[in-house]
């Protein structure tokens, strides 16, 4: 015989389940009609299921040490869905914690006023779709790909029109398709993925990606493809001045060029949620610099302000990359030709330096390496700083903490106070990087943090997030 706790605990999930399934929906429409973006903590619920939508209002937990529950979420999904709302992203777990801090009351009456700045009517944010291409569809470019498309919405924003690579093999089409489709790291592609062996294209989610085969930018006629203005990503590396780079600027049909690599020379390198309010329109090449880079500055700029920081010395864990060798074989750097899987190998990096191109008040204080280690994907920074203020642990917790929740780097910076955290958890994290506090060290004005980031995902949201602004597209936050 089931005892009554045991029946409890079932009829719970189920009641659950059943609101999470009314919500799909729900969340879709506001997305396709709207584009509006439902999120916990900066989670997207858009094409979820309904455990995924559970999933995520549970792990709310590892941020405010409390769940968030659906039966919360779901009055306020559906008042939004009366409103005449403008494009824009809304986090239900930040309205939910308003509503209770208030004292509850009516909810129509609280999401209206909470929202009434984004409850303006719908405008789309581009008259034309802008065009993509990506110059390169390995590991950075397949998970744009793949982002670009989960993004497509409603059809009125940005559009992957194709992806610039050298021919491989007469079965190239079908194995591009393949490495799509199936990821080692980041799992199976979420859609349908068909060739179009006529057109030589990707048809992905109803999205056609164009397989262009060419051996230098200049040489490709995007125009023949009716691309025009495209933003040309460059994930090759290959060039990384201006000069290089601007190759692509003579090809036909490109408009501007954004590398996923630190750029050098006058290009600006940009750190989206640090310095991305410099970028000038008039700007044809920008680079997004390094996912190390990316990962660090946010924490650094987020401490500086606060506390400042005098000296400090960054220590990297980076899992290995394409660049080294799976054997001992020749390699023309120092020790990444030994055998990735087998060893952990010192090697150089330039994240530090490169912190004084998106904080030019940190130049000269920070030194740093890396160490690449036997894992496929995400890494840890390890920042060893000296700080202008004394504090302790629960003061710089609770400070990044807030950071992650309520500022203008929480899409940058996440928070997890798991004690089981390990790198595998951190696969598919869209943010640049994620504060672990339980490992945080402080004592007087020195402290050591601990920053895990998908050294690919988590980059490439970067990535993205630079090319929604540059192409205007960038959604606003809401609650305010």
């Amino acid at each position: 015989m089931v005892d009554q706790k045991t029946n409890e605990y079932f009829e719970d999930w189920q009641t659950r389940e059943e609101i999470a399934e009314a919500m799909i929906p729900l969340i879709g429409q506001l997305y396709r009609d709207r584009e509006v973006i439902c999120t916990i903590f900066d989670r997207t619920l858009v094409h979820q299921s309904t455990i995924d939508i559970l999933r995520v209002h549970r792990f709310a937990r590892q941020i405010i040490s409390r769940e968030i529950w659906v039966k919360d979420t779901y009055p306020i999904l559906q008042v939004m869905t009366k409103l005449d709302l403008a494009p824009g992203k809304v986090d239900l777990a930040r309205l939910v914690l308003r509503y209770q801090e208030q004292g509850g009351g009516d909810v129509g009456t609280f999401v209206t006023e909470q929202l009434k700045g984004l409850n303006t009517g719908k405008a789309q944010q581009l008259s034309e779709p802008r065009d993509v291409v990506l110059y390169g569809f390995g590991r950075i470019g397949r998970l744009l790909a793949r982002i670009l498309i989960d993004q497509t919405g409603g059809g009125n924003k940005l559009r992957l029109r194709a992806a610039v690579v050298r021919k491989g093999s007469d079965d190239d089409l079908a194995k591009r398709a393949s490495l799509l489709r199936r990821d080692s790291v980041h799992g199976h592609f979420e859609g349908t993925i068909r060739i179009d062996e006529k057109e030589n294209a990707i048809i992905a989610n109803g999205n056609m990606i164009r397989i262009i085969y060419a051996d230098s930018p200049e040489n490709v006629d995007y125009s023949q493809y009716g691309i025009d203005n495209a933003i040309v990503i460059d994930n090759t590396g290959k060039w990384r001045d201006r000069e290089g780079l601007g190759r692509h600027l003579q090809a036909k049909g490109a408009g501007q060029v954004l590398l996923t690599a630190p750029g050098k020379g006058d290009i600006p390198n940009i750190v989206y949620g640090v310095n991305h309010q410099t970028i000038d329109t008039a700007e044809t090449i920008l680079s997004a610099a390094s996912c190390t880079t990316n990962a660090i500055v946010p924490m650094l700029k987020a401490v500086h302000d606060k506390y400042g920081i005098e000296t400090g010395h960054v220590e990297t864990c980076h899992s290995y990359t394409n660049d080294q060798n799976l054997i001992d074989n020749y390699h023309n750097k120092e020790r990444r030709g030994r055998s990735a899987p087998l060893n952990m190998v010192i090697t150089e990096t330039g994240a530090a330096k490169a912190v004084a191109k998106a904080l030019p008040e940190l130049a000269g204080k920070l030194t740093g390496n890396a160490i690449r280690v036997p894992t496929p994907n995400v890494s840890l920074a390890i920042l060893n700083l000296t700080l202008s203020t004394e504090t302790d642990v629960e003061e710089l917790n609770t400070y990044l903490r807030e950071m992650s929740l309520n500022s203008p780097l929480q899409e940058q910076i996440d928070y997890t106070n798991s004690p089981e955290a390990v790198s595998t958890d951190m696969v598919g994290s869209r943010y640049a990087g994620v504060v672990d506090s339980l490992a945080t060290i402080v004592q007087g004005n020195r402290c050591v943090l601990y920053v895990w980031y998908d050294n690919e995902y988590g980059y490439s949201y970067q990535v993205v997030r630079i090319l929604e602004q540059i192409s205007g597209l960038k959604l606003d936050q809401w609650p305010k």
